[in-house]
């Protein structure tokens, strides 16, 4: 697909999300060395965990309910594909793969870490 206008200009400039991804990606540049030592010996995950976590973020804010419904979102919905990290043509992953939220999240370290910064 072919768009003229970029996904940065799609969402507006004010957006409360803005805020949050600036906040997101000071904190995933912490986290990113404990995202590679964690898979070190295994390679990383097919879907970085770092857009696992900021699907969770979405789905969270915005009360979605079920991972099916939330692939279905962002198969469509630009603002959460953009917050994401996903291009407009990028593929969004299978729903089973989405139950890697879950295996991402209850590593100890990165949930620690995840809702420390969050939680301020």
């Amino acid at each position: 697909m072919s768009s003229y206008v970029s996904r940065e200009q799609r969402v507006p400039k004010d957006h409360s999300l803005r805020t949050l991804r600036a906040l997101d990606d000071g904190i995933r540049a912490n986290m990113s060395a404990l995202f590679d030592q964690r898979s070190s010996h295994t390679g990383r995950w097919s879907i970085p965990p770092e857009q696992l976590l900021r699907v969770l973020l979405v789905q969270i804010l915005f009360t979605i309910h079920s991972e099916r419904q939330l692939v279905e979102q962002l198969d469509y919905n630009l603002l959460f594909r953009w917050f994401v990290g996903l291009g407009i043509g990028d593929a969004v992953w299978e729903r089973n793969s989405s139950a890697s939220i879950s295996t991402v999240c209850l590593i100890p370290t990165s949930h620690a870490s995840f809702s420390a910064a969050y939680c301020i």
